[in-house]
């Protein structure tokens, strides 16, 4: 089974697992930490069943607007049930691995406990980059530490189990060699939160 199939299967079930008042305590904390602006575009990479949404549209205002996309059908369907009467937000399935937008269309991309997943890491981050805006930012967050979230894969699935955040020097360096600057990483108990800017 891939990685694909493994959330397709699960997306039913997801909310139920996962979308706790906890999670939703954490992102409340987490989301203005971003520092998204009013009016801003923002590209949400790995929606999932949209955990991030509703915190992502309060911070843009009416006059911004929020793309989300995942590469599991099901978890579109999903979140399009939940969310797609939002007017300034698009749900679509999508893979950041190999579509491309418009170049210089976001303010921001948002990766919430998507990263780990994502195989080709450097063609992801160059996809992103080339995406921002000139000074946009990419967001790579997660409710684990990366010593956490290794444990947390390796008990939910063997499916998941090799999905894991490179080290902080490998992340920088990724980052660097595909355009982006003024690096900062937070890597904690219950909290892992990487902000870079487009050089």
């Amino acid at each position: 089974m891939s990685a694909k199939e493994y959330f397709n299967n699960a997306a039913s079930v997801w909310d139920e697992k996962f979308h706790t008042p906890k999670l939703c305590s954490f992102l409340e904390k987490l989301v203005p930490q971003f520092g998204i602006e009013t009016g801003q575009n923002v590209l949400d990479v790995g929606t999932g069943t949209g955990v991030l949404i509703p915190y992502l549209i309060k911070a843009v205002g009416p006059n911004g607007s929020v793309i989300a996309i995942d590469y599991s059908e099901k978890m579109v369907q999903q979140c399009k049930a939940k969310y797609s009467h939002i007017k300034n937000l698009t749900i679509k399935v999508g893979n950041i691995q190999e579509d491309t937008f418009p170049a210089q269309t976001f303010d921001v991309v948002t990766c919430f406990g998507v990263f780990p997943h994502l195989e080709n890491k450097q063609k992801v981050l160059q996809n992103i980059n080339s995406t921002l805006k000139p000074s946009g930012k990419l967001i790579i967050a997660h409710a684990l530490s990366s010593e956490e979230l290794k444990v947390h894969h390796k008990t939910v699935s063997h499916h998941v189990a090799h999905a894991m955040l490179p080290k902080n020097a490998e992340m920088t360096k990724l980052l660097e060699q595909a355009g982006f600057s003024t690096i900062s990483i937070k890597d904690e108990p219950g909290f892992y939160l990487c902000i870079a800017h487009k050089t």
